[in-house]
């Protein structure tokens, strides 16, 4: 499993990159990336910090 972002409901907000325990996320000036899919431990604190539901643990084959 790992994060993929929905880029029309994300609104950059960074509240998935704050409360992933690793370097999955990376902040830009307007938007999120899911920069190191491969550090995702499948905690699932991304899903669940993000106010509009944007971010979803996806299988990843």
């Amino acid at each position: 499993m790992i994060p993929r972002i929905d880029e029309e409901v994300c609104t950059a907000c960074g509240e998935c990159a704050d409360a992933c325990p690793g370097q999955v996320f990376a902040k830009e000036a307007e938007k999120v990336l899911v920069a190191c899919p491969e550090e995702c431990i499948e905690c699932g604190a991304c899903e669940d910090a993000c106010p509009t539901g944007a971010v979803r643990l996806v299988d990843a084959g």
